[in-house]
């Protein structure tokens, strides 16, 4: 028999050597996959049996033979741990999948680095999200919200009561326009519905509720209802509206007179207050005739009183001193019928509609704070007075009224003391 030993089957082929004396077995060789193989056997017949297996399998075009014996156990082994898997977690991957996906994971990783401790690591940091209908969880979020509104042992709440009560509506209103919807059903197209809905208010209004949906969904991710990648502030409907640029309107020193002239008790003490001292409208009802009147010539708005929550002294200008004076043996709050501004609001326009003076928001503080500025030309001078920045005062009431108006504004006093109060432009540059 010559050798080697030519073995086809169709178009496949594989060669028989014979022994040597420098190798003793018969060996049986083939290409598969690109790669030459070969096998040793002691016998020729062994030999043979295999060449006629391997030259059909080529021929079927069977992958198998260009493994290894070593490589088809690990192929085995492989097999073994995916169906355990499966049978475990009720997920099957195949063969590819399951490497690729290995050392496509593998890619992320610094060297060193094993993926089963990264994975671990991962999943102790991450949340496992809890289904939440947005109803429910509106009315979760208030509830939490609520006891912040109410003041305790006479301290001043966390949050403004009439603020609280807008986002209550608000949320409301935004669980509605969703019936039935889970959180995890909120997108950019429901958010841009709902914002839609709001095209009848100002932009300050839209602004306001985009920052109270905002609030919530944060809310929602601390309370794992969310995931913290849900982008969903970052949505064309959540974004920022500029403000209408509105002129800065305020009252004026003849309808300051007719307010105060018109006015008795605790609201004649409040427009004097807010006119003649610059203070706000709700940091005016907190305080107590104390404030008032144990710092001789301030006004103490303490940081439990002040919309910044910073104490600051308020100086009492002679006009002021003039019209509180008749308030001096007063005690305990100075408006006591309402824990809000809303009482008050009825009594000023029950006083302002039969003067025929025009409604002006935050007339009275924005008046003191033109008028301030107009006199003395010293932003920092009318910030610190009114518990605003002097950036603010720049920007919103230079140039709104000649020094001549303000002198008339701070020399609005009682009639039956007009003749004795020094004005405060020439009391100040006396000083």
């Amino acid at each position: 028999m010559r050798f080697p030993v030519k073995i086809t089957y169709r178009k496949a082929e594989a060669k028989i050597y014979g022994k040597s004396a420098a190798y003793p077995f018969y060996r049986v060789c083939y290409y598969a996959a690109g790669k030459r193989h070969v096998r040793s056997f002691s016998t020729y017949s062994e030999a043979k049996t295999e060449a006629d297996a391997k030259v059909r399998e080529i021929a079927n075009g069977t992958q198998t033979i260009a493994l290894t014996d070593k490589e088809a156990t690990a192929a085995l082994s492989i097999r073994d741990a995916l169906d355990a898997f499966k049978r475990d977690t009720g997920r099957s991957f195949t063969v590819l999948e399951a490497v690729t996906g290995f050392l496509d994971a593998m890619k992320h990783l610094p060297p060193g680095c094993g993926l089963t401790e990264s994975v671990r690591v991962y999943a102790r940091t991450l949340a496992t999200l809890k289904p939440k209908l947005i109803s429910e969880a509106v009315e979760e979020f208030l509830a939490i919200r609520k006891p912040k509104s109410i003041a305790a042992d006479g301290k001043r709440s966390q949050l403004s009561v009439c603020y609280a009560k807008h986002v209550e509506c608000w949320m409301r209103e935004f669980a509605a326009a969703f019936p039935g919807h889970l959180l995890g059903d909120l997108n950019r197209e429901f958010l841009a519905r709902y914002m839609a809905a709001q095209s009848g208010f100002s932009p300050k209004t839209r602004n306001d509720r985009r920052a109270a949906v905002a609030m919530f969904l944060r809310w929602c991710v601390r309370q794992d209802y969310l995931s913290p990648t849900h982008r969903l502030i970052e949505a064309d409907a959540m974004q920022k509206e500029p403000l209408d640029t509105a002129a800065t309107d305020f009252y004026r020193p003849g309808e300051l007179r007719a307010l105060l002239e018109a006015a008795h008790g605790s609201v004649q003490a409040i427009i004097a207050l807010q006119g003649l001292g610059g203070l706000r409208l709700e940091e005016t009802l907190r305080l107590t005739w104390a404030n008032v009147f144990s710092i001789p010539g301030h006004i103490e708005i303490t940081a439990q009183n002040a919309k910044t929550r910073r104490r600051r002294l308020v100086e009492i200008c002679p006009a002021l001193a003039a019209w509180l004076k008749p308030f001096r043996a007063k005690e305990g709050k100075i408006w006591n019928q309402t824990t809000d501004a809303n009482g008050y609001v009825r009594a000023f326009v029950k006083l302002r509609e039969p003067l025929k003076i025009p409604s002006r928001k935050n007339g009275m503080r924005h008046g003191y704070c033109t008028y301030h500025f107009a006199l003395h030309s010293n932003e920092n001078l009318t910030a610190a007075q009114a518990g605003n920045s002097p950036a603010m005062i720049h920007a919103h009431y230079k140039g709104l009224a000649t020094k001549a108006e303000a002198e008339k504004w701070f020399n609005v006093k009682p009639a039956e003391t007009a003749g004795n109060i020094i004005s405060l432009a020439v009391n100040n540059a006396a000083e």
